[in-house]
Order: structure tokens, then C-alpha cells, then sequence
């Protein structure tokens, strides 16, 4: 809200201001007030920062902070970097976010470079170097944030081969989970991966190929932009396409898209592919009659719980905050309320265009929304889940099912 923050003229109220704030550190992209027109340079350094924050994790960054000031980690600091990460154990916390740090500047400087090449096209060299800097920030860390104005987001370059391919890699490795890169890095061979990697790779693959294609027949795009779509829905928010015009069955794609999300442990939000794979196993293997497997690994039962709840959780929380906007904002569409709510909770940031337009309920349960979704159910849960495990057990007896 600083007048430094913001271009002559232009001016912010404190909600659209927490909205933005709490849009850039949940990397979510969704904008009351385009970033572009009212931020000046210092005020996009300050959205760049969140961004960057929100990504690398703020259990990871506040884990950095407590190793510098005392050298050691508690057990609740633990418990809610375990649950964040996904992890099986504690083991080389240290070198864990070494890795993480170096992946994340590392690939995030890669793409700048690449990015400079594009926007010195058209832009003059110090702003094609802000603007290369802040793209591959806000691609990599699955944001949505754009500074070219007008609120056009990717839409002019949406036949530039080099920056959508750019953008999508950018996307897809900071989707894609931390843990994910390492695996591979370190294993380099499918078979020797661990189970939840090849959950993340081989829905990843599924999602961005059968999103592209279902996008293509329900809307009237290129082969580009559905790719690029297909990608970009599923976390990131940027748009090369006017979602406004979308029919409601390209729209409904792009629902499903943003409810699976990116991949856990990493920049994106959503229930994450490997929910969304323990799933399809649940389904497959229980038709079958068969234990729950997958590539020869028997799925333990704490995951399946946990499946169950984060997708029931988000179910609930996206109906329900489709139902408030329906009451709120009763101007929009059921399509395009459902739309919003999916959007803030999956982190996605994509918009028909109605954000700006949201009364202020409707504004403030998306905050909330996008919070929920950025930091997760099951995360919150854990901070009250330091009791003794329960040892007594009921009589079991039998219920009718379906």
C-alpha cells in the first residue's frame, strides 16, 4: 500500500492489497488489481519476493531460519516439514534443502536467460531484464503473476513457440516436486524410482496429454494453446487464451485439471497427482477385488486414508465456497463461481474474469480459499496431531456400502 509501491496515479484499498499479498505467497495468481498497471517497480519487486517465498515453501523457509538461529529442528517443526514435503523420515534435512535451494536458482536463472532472449525483442533492455527475471520466477514457482498490463497475461504471445515452450518447462519443473527432481537426478532409471515418483511422472504425462486433447475438442484453440493450457491450468494460471470465451465444457477440463494439481513437495497447489493416482489404484484394484498396488508395490493403508480425506476435503471446500460466491455474487454464473472457487483452491490463479468484480465477502472467502489450499488440510491438521496413537478398538461390524 506504500505510495512507492505504486505507479503515479494509481491506488490501492488494504483488501486488494491482502488479496494481491496473500495471492503472491499462496503462488496462486489471482488479481484484484492488475499487477502491471498499478505496481511500480518497487512494488513488483515486493510481489517477485512473495512469490519466491511461497514457492520455495514457508516451512522451508522458516526451517532456514531455525537452523541459522539454533542449529536444530523440534518435532513439531518436523512433523509439518514431513506432512509439507511428503517425506518418509527426517533423515539429511540439511542437504535436503540445500537441494532445494540450488534447484530452485539455478533453473529459475535458466529461465530468465532464456526469457531475455524473447522480451528484448520488444522491450528495452533493462525492462526485458525485470520482466525475464519476474516470468521465470512466477513460472517456475507456478504463480500466474505477469507485468505486461492490461490483464492480457500470455494472451499476446500466445502463438510464440519459444516463450510458451519457455514457460511450460518452467511449469512442469516446478510442478513436478523437489523431490521428484532429486529422485531422478540421483536414480536416473524408471525402475530404481521410488513409488510415489512414478505416481508424479506418469500422471504428470497423462494429465498435460489427455488435458490437451480434451481441451482441443471442447474449445476452439491451436494445438499450442491447448498444450500450453493443459499445463498451465493445472497450477500455474497463466493464460494465452481468453478464459471468458471458453465454453462451459472447456471450462469444466479445466476444472478437473485445476482440482489435480501439481505434484506434492512442490511450488504448486491442488490435491496433487499422487492423490489422484492412489485414487485410481483405490477404484482399479478394488473392482478387481485385488490389495491396493501399484507397480508392484502394495500402497500402504496411511496413504489411502490420507487420499480419501484430502480429496474429500477439497470437494467440500470447493462446494462450499461455490455456494457462497453463488449467494454473494449472484451475478456471475454457477459455472464461473465454480470455476473461482477451483481456481483459489487449487492455486491456479486463472480467472473468467470476474475477480475484479467480486463483492468484498466474495474477495475475502477467495483469501481464505487460497490460503486453505496453499497450505493444505492435512498440514493444519498436524499441528494438533501430537497425541498417543489410540490402542483400544470397537467391535467391528458390518455396514451396507452402495
Amino acid at each position: 500500500m506504500l505510495p512507492v509501491s505504486l505507479n503515479s496515479g494509481q491506488s490501492i484499498s488494504f483488501l486488494n492489497a491482502l488479496f494481491t499479498s496473500t495471492s503472491a505467497v499462496c503462488v496462486t495468481g489471482l488479481v484484484t488489481a492488475d499487477t502491471g498497471d498499478t505496481f511500480s517497480v518497487f512494488g513488483k519487486t515486493i510481489i517477485c519476493l512473495l512469490i519466491q517465498t511461497g514457492g520455495l515453501g514457508v516451512a522451508t523457509v522458516g526451517v532456514m531460519i531455525i537452523l541459522a538461529a539454533r542449529g536444530r529442528i523440534g518435532m513439531r517443526e518436523m512433523s509439518f516439514i514431513r506432512e509439507t514435503f511428503n517425506m518418509s523420515g527426517y533423515a539429511e534435512l540439511r542437504t535436503l534443502f540445500k537441494r532445494i535451494i540450488c534447484i530452485t536458482f539455478g533453473i529459475e536463472a535458466a529461465g530468465a536467460v532464456c526469457c531475455f532472449f524473447v522480451f528484448i525483442r520488444t522491450f528495452p533492455f533493462p525492462k526485458a531484464v525485470g520482466m525475464s527475471i519476474f516470468h521465470s520466477v512466477s513460472s517456475f514457482n507456478n504463480a500466474g503473476f505477469d507485468i505486461f498490463g492490461g490483464g492480457r497475461s500470455l494472451i499476446p504471445y500466445s502463438s510464440d513457440i519459444p516463450l510458451n515452450i519457455i514457460t511450460m518447462l518452467l511449469i512442469v519443473l516446478g510442478g513436478i516436486g523437489f523431490l521428484v527432481i532429486i529422485d531422478v537426478f540421483e536414480k536416473r532409471h524408471f525402475r530404481r524410482l521410488r513409488l510415489s515418483t512414478k505416481a508424479a511422472l506418469v500422471t504428470t504425462l497423462i494429465l498435460i496429454a489427455g488435458g490437451a486433447l480434451l481441451l482441443k475438442l471442447t474449445l476452439d484453440i491451436t494445438w499450442l494453446g491447448a498444450l500450453f493450457q493443459s499445463v498451465s491450468t493445472r497450477t500455474a494460471g497463466f493464460a494465452s487464451f481468453d478464459f471468458g470465451s471458453f465454453t462451459p465444457a472447456g471450462l469444466f477440463v479445466c476444472i478437473i485439471l485445476m482440482v489435480i494439481g501439481a505434484s506434492p513437495g512442490s511450488t504448486g497447489g491442488g490435491i496433487k497427482t499422487t492423490t489422484a493416482f492412489t485414487m485410481f489404484c483405490i477404484i482399479k484394484n478394488t473392482a478387481r477385488n485385488r490389495h491396493i498396488t501399484a507397480f508392484r508395490r502394495k500402497l500402504p493403508d496411511e496413504a489411502i486414508r490420507k487420499a480419501f480425506v484430502i480429496f474429500i476435503l477439497a470437494i467440500a471446500i470447493i462446494c462450499f465456497v461455490t455456494l457462497f460466491l453463488s449467494v454473494s455474487d449472484p451475478q456471475n454464473t454457477f459455472i464461473q463461481n465454480l470455476f473461482e472457487a477451483a481456481s483459489a483452491y487449487g492455486t491456479v490463479g486463472l480467472s473468467t474474469g470476474i475477480t475484479s468484480s467480486l463483492s468484498i465477502p466474495g474477495r475475502i472467502i477467495i483469501i481464505f480459499t487460497m490460503f486453505s489450499g496453499r497450505v493444505g488440510a492435512l498440514t493444519i491438521a498436524t499441528l494438533w496431531s501430537f497425541n498417543a496413537p489410540q490402542t483400544s478398538r470397537y467391535t467391528e461390524e458390518h455396514i451396507a456400502i452402495g
